[in-house]
């Protein structure tokens, strides 16, 4: 029995986040993320002003005369959610657990690739890979990913992104849109990267607090590590130590965005208190304008 409490978060982000997508978003998803490409459809016999590349020259030798392909553009697109279920995703400062963000985040996604006849799947990853939901369309499915992300209970606690990236290789042979929905607290996933953008077209979205990024004023302070339980005690009065923790919170974001440049792969970030459509809304118009 899922509590009414979760039934209501997922009530919401569901109907926020379609209403979102059918009243600000129209038609810009559409326009930046079409089908992954086309397929042959026929030969017919060669006319003037056709492209000579598009002859078929078995064809053409076999019946004395040029025909060419013809093509038909696949419209229909998979959108694959790789999504962090960590226990860091836990954490939230201000505005909540950042994992709220992902999950609305996701729902957004998700509606964008249904109301364009596209197929959403996903696969939830902690240090292992902990749940597969094979591509579907319709807004129930939407529906079922939201409701998976607050009621399923993973195995795992911390985060292995490269691990994940490896199994949707593995399991997903047509070419797909992959949103990596995570806080990105792990390294050394580069070349699972890499793999997966021979193929397909992965996205990196940063879920962050930015709260996170700052040592609370009161003294001591006792942090704790979600996903391996270990506790360190900072001086929070202290402004070398508050330096100290600022600088390597932000060396982390760094190291994430440079190893997405280093894979050239687009890298979405959501502070948790901003605005998923708008953040959304930027990148897609950043993304319009690139392929334009």
């Amino acid at each position: 029995m899922i509590p009414a409490h979760i039934i209501q978060k997922i009530r919401r982000i569901h109907i926020k986040s379609g209403r979102t997508v059918n009243t600000v978003m129209a038609g810009q998803y559409r326009s930046v993320f079409r089908g992954s490409g086309i397929e042959f459809e026929e030969v017919r016999e060669y006319s003037p002003g056709d492209e000579v590349k598009n002859i078929d020259w078995k064809v053409s030798a076999r019946l004395g005369k040029p025909f060419v392909k013809l093509y038909r553009e696949e419209r229909e697109s998979i959108v694959m959610l790789l999504i962090d279920m960590s226990a860091s995703l836990k954490f939230g400062t201000f505005h909540g657990p950042a994992l709220e963000r992902v999950a609305e985040t996701a729902s957004v996604l998700a509606f964008n690739a249904v109301k364009n006849n596209d197929k959403v799947g996903a696969v939830f990853f902690t240090d292992q890979v902990e749940k597969y939901i094979p591509p579907k369309k319709g807004s129930s499915h939407v529906w079922r990913v939201i409701k998976e992300i607050f009621t399923f209970s993973p195995q795992g606690r911390g985060t292995d992104i490269g691990g994940a990236l490896d199994y949707l290789a593995k399991i997903s042979k047509k070419r797909s849109f992959v949103f990596i929905l995570s806080d990105f607290l792990d390294q050394g996933y580069l070349k699972s990267l890499r793999t997966v953008r021979r193929r397909h077209e992965p996205i990196g979205v940063m879920i962050y607090d930015k709260g996170g990024f700052e040592l609370p004023f009161k003294g001591m302070v006792t942090l704790s590590d979600f996903e391996t339980s270990r506790q360190k005690v900072l001086d929070g009065f202290s402004r070398e130590t508050r330096k100290a923790f600022r600088a390597a919170s932000e060396a982390g974001r760094r190291r994430t965005l440079d190893l997405f440049y280093q894979a050239k792969t687009d890298m979405i970030e959501l502070e948790t208190g901003a605005s998923v459509s708008d953040t959304l809304q930027r990148y897609f118009r950043q993304r319009e304008r690139r392929i334009r």
